[in-house]
């Protein structure tokens, strides 16, 4: 394995650690706050853009793999900023 492809590993893994954490968070905090749902939109456009460039280049090597559970994890992360959203509105309109 090459010192880059071992670099670019470690990175989407560095990644890919923080992405439960924040699920985690919007899941019980039930808010949006402190969440951006365009810096999401652009990690998960980042990720996809890395996944066309090894599928480009044929490289399939450990990182690549590497970006489908870390995809995943953002999608899941937006999915959950929106259900968050939707909680929040409704609780305004009843609070009114």
């Amino acid at each position: 394995m090459e010192l880059a492809s071992i670099f670019e590993t470690l990175m989407i893994l560095s990644f890919g650690v923080s992405w439960p954490m924040s699920i985690i968070r919007s899941y019980r905090s039930r808010s949006t706050k402190g969440k951006s749902i365009f810096f999401s939109c652009f990690i998960a456009f980042g990720y996809v853009c890395g996944i066309i460039a090894k599928i480009m280049t044929q490289t399939y090597n450990l990182a690549f793999w590497f970006y489908f559970p870390n995809i995943i994890m953002v999608t899941t992360d937006i999915c959950l900023y929106f259900r968050n959203r939707a909680i929040e509105k409704r609780e305004e309109a009843t609070a009114k």
